[in-house]
């Protein structure tokens, strides 16, 4: 795979972007790139000429988060005031406000049929799940304390939830705390597997392998490394350098080919991950690069930064 730069569109937020993922097309629209900004505004974008579509406003602290549900009708942002906003992708009418305690919200995702919101549950240590029929919270995934005579509160503070992913078959989610570590939960049962093992700095952002790899596991860490891990196994499969600095966001090609990841050295890098490398690494923002995210589908690869920008490759 190979990126070309297409477009770039400067101050597309009034302040770091933070946040981004691709609406998924429908019967009437193409698919759209979603954007959330410490600017407190959700940005709705075509995917080839980076019209802006629409702004969101309703949050009163930035956007740490947008999810977008499979059928592309309905979208969420999350914010730092806690509130995780549903809403209708084409009207942008609210559907549903999810509130949390504070710093419990970070990253979300649906899973893959649409019935359920699982969001990083921060402070809580915790992933919450969310009935996307009537939006009421019905479980609460819990990272296991580490066993000893007390639990200091220092080591739970460690388990500070940053990421979530659901596997490609949604009977799966892997979750990364602040400490680097990961978490595997079996979601049907509720139950926590395993921990993958590895980092050792905050894990911002992670990804599980589309079919038929979706044992995979893509990780990336502000120890700088990108992991690759077989999440059934527990077993580190793979681990790849070259970033200068905090690697905040990793996305996999729909294909499963490649992995792009954003970085705050300020590059997009594109990996194989059978030559263990970056095959190649675009400079086009100016500070760090938050979220990079694969238009489902394929042909496009987004990226958003601190730099108030972004930026859309062509992926050939």
């Amino acid at each position: 795979m190979k990126l070309a730069g297409l477009k770039t569109v400067e101050n597309a937020h009034d302040e770091s972007v933070w946040a981004a993922t691709w609406v998924p097309a429908t019967d009437t629209r193409p698919s759209l790139l979603l954007t959330g900004s410490l600017d407190e505004t959700v940005k709705l974008w075509r995917p080839d000429e980076l019209d802006l579509v629409r702004t969101n406003t309703g949050h009163c602290l930035g956007v740490v988060s947008v999810a977008a549900h499979p059928s592309g009708v309905i979208a969420a942002s999350a914010s730092l005031d806690s509130l995780v906003r549903v809403f209708d992708v084409d009207t942008n009418a609210t559907i549903a406000t999810l509130e949390a305690p504070p710093s419990e919200v970070w990253q979300m995702q649906f899973d893959p049929k649409g019935t359920t919101l699982a969001v990083a549950g921060g402070g809580s240590a915790s992933i919450k799940l969310w009935d996307t029929a009537t939006w009421r919270l019905f479980a609460t995934l819990s990272i296991p304390r580490p066993e000893g005579p007390k639990p200091s509160d220092k080591s739970s503070s460690k388990k500070f939830v940053l990421s979530v992913a659901w596997s490609p078959d949604g009977r799966r989610l892997a979750c990364g705390s602040m400490d680097g570590t990961i978490s595997i939960f079996d979601v049907a049962r509720a139950k926590f597997l395993h921990h993958l093992e590895g980092h050792y700095m905050p894990v911002r952002s992670l990804v599980f392998s589309p079919e038929p790899d979706s044992r995979k596991l893509y990780t990336a860490s502000d120890d700088g490394h990108v992991h690759m891990y077989d999440a059934e196994g527990k077993a580190l499969i793979g681990a790849m350098s070259g970033h200068a600095s905090w690697v905040l966001s990793v996305d996999v090609s729909p294909d499963g080919e490649a992995i792009a990841t954003g970085s705050s050295d300020k590059t997009v890098r594109l990996w194989d991950f059978k030559m263990r490398a970056a095959i190649q690494t675009m400079s086009t923002h100016t500070d760090q690069v938050w979220a990079v995210a694969f238009r489902p589908g394929g042909g496009r690869l987004a990226s958003v930064s601190d730099d108030k920008s972004i930026s859309l490759y062509h992926c050939s």
